[in-house]
């Protein structure tokens, strides 16, 4: 099997890996920092001091199963691309919306996404979100990985990601595993 990355900025890490785990094909996704200019950047260094880093998932997926395009179509719809800087109540170059190719492919597959969705007028406003190269991915401590599925009593996971993992599974149920 021939895996492909991707990596992809939305906000709260916690709340799109929630979302990305479920896609059939999507092996592995990873919580992370990537975009930045400081090593080794921990949750802390993020959020309180200026480390150009954005929060990020890192997926592993299977091409034949899910292609590039239909993780870029879960990932314009799973967020808000038309706000920089912010989601929902999450604010700072943290919660940016980035995409970081791997490849030349994935460059020109993001680019020709983000015009059709503009052009689609999906969004009010113009999608703002960047289309970065990939340097560095830097893995976020345990604690946050997996968040969603190891804390959903807590009230974050109940009052921020359970709305966005029913509407996400409404409108995403052909693409769920099993």
């Amino acid at each position: 099997m021939t895996m492909e990355t991707a990596t992809f900025g939305g906000g709260c890490f916690w709340c799109i890996e929630a979302l990305f785990q479920q896609i059939k094909g999507v092996e592995k996704v990873a919580s992370g920092y990537s975009g930045g200019t400081i090593e080794n950047p921990d949750f802390h260094d993020l959020h309180y001091g200026k480390t150009g880093h954005a929060e990020v998932i890192q997926i592993e997926f299977d091409p034949k199963i899910v292609s590039y395009d239909e993780l870029l179509e879960v990932f314009w719809k799973i967020h808000n691309p038309t706000t920089i800087n912010r989601q929902g109540y999450d604010t700072g170059e943290e919660y940016r919306s980035i995409i970081f190719y791997h490849s030349e492919d994935q460059k020109r597959l993001a680019e020709e996404s983000k015009l059709r969705l503009d052009a689609s007028k999906y969004y009010d406003d113009p999608v703002v979100t960047e289309i970065a190269p990939f340097k560095v991915f830097y893995k976020a401590d345990d604690y946050h990985q997996n968040f969603y599925n190891n804390n959903k009593d807590t009230p974050y996971c109940q009052i921020i990601i359970d709305p966005k993992v029913v509407k996400f599974r409404k409108e995403f149920a052909s693409k769920l595993k099993g």
